[in-house]
């Protein structure tokens, strides 16, 4: 008898665009998991909507309501252990999470990043790659650490900065790499294929050649 699927909690923001991407890869048996929730921090996501197209239980836990940041993770948190999840997948959260919470999820929580880190890591990468003349630009799926865009990285993908590219064309071409590889590093982390060792993951015991140079 084959085991049941690795459970998962997705947390968004906005547009939810990624977490499409995963739901995509559920649906079509590229990833063996059950997305047991969408939780976002604001009511009005756009990709709350995807998830109760596909019949995926949402919850709004909007972080205004909250007096501090550690009233909203501890709430989070609650949240979050109920699914008993196997893996915390953040897809355009929005939200700095505390020590805390990191902590309390460490191992098992993955955010992904468009940027080819430790470059450019915070907001804006775009239009700071443009501004700084690199030739490649791309994008990181990554472990969460208490440092924000610092944690160990699972695999990243690249794209060449074109003479031409603006912001939104450069982020077009971004965006496609993540909806790409999100859901390859959530099947290695399900998989039981990823270690860590030395701050560094490791690809069924060796480095990942997915990574960029």
């Amino acid at each position: 008898m084959s085991n049941p699927p690795a459970g998962i909690v997705v947390l968004i923001s906005g547009r939810g665009s990624n977490l499409k991407s995963i739901i995509e890869a559920v649906h079509g048996k590229e990833l063996d998991a059950k997305i047991l929730a969408v939780i976002s921090n604001r009511g009005d996501a756009g990709g709350l909507d995807f998830a109760r197209e596909a019949g995926i239980p949402v919850e709004v836990i909007e972080d205004t309501q909250f007096p501090s940041r550690q009233d909203f993770d501890d709430r989070l948190i609650e949240a979050i252990d109920r699914y008993q999840p196997k893996l915390v997948v953040l897809a355009g959260f929005m939200r700095i999470l505390g020590d805390a919470f990191v902590r309390h999820f460490l191992g098992r929580l993955i955010n992904i990043h468009p940027a080819l880190l430790p470059q450019f890591p915070g907001l804006h990468t775009h239009k700071r790659v443009l501004e700084s003349g690199v030739e490649r630009h791309g994008v990181t799926v990554h472990f969460v650490t208490p440092e924000v865009d610092s944690g160990p990285v699972i695999i990243q993908r690249s794209v060449p900065v074109l003479a031409d590219d603006t912001v939104e064309s450069l982020a077009a071409r971004v965006l496609e790499l993540e909806h790409a590889i999100y859901p390859v590093a959530i099947q290695w982390f399900v998989e039981g294929r990823l270690t860590i060792q030395d701050g560094e993951v490791l690809l069924d015991g060796e480095k990942s050649p997915q990574q960029a140079p």
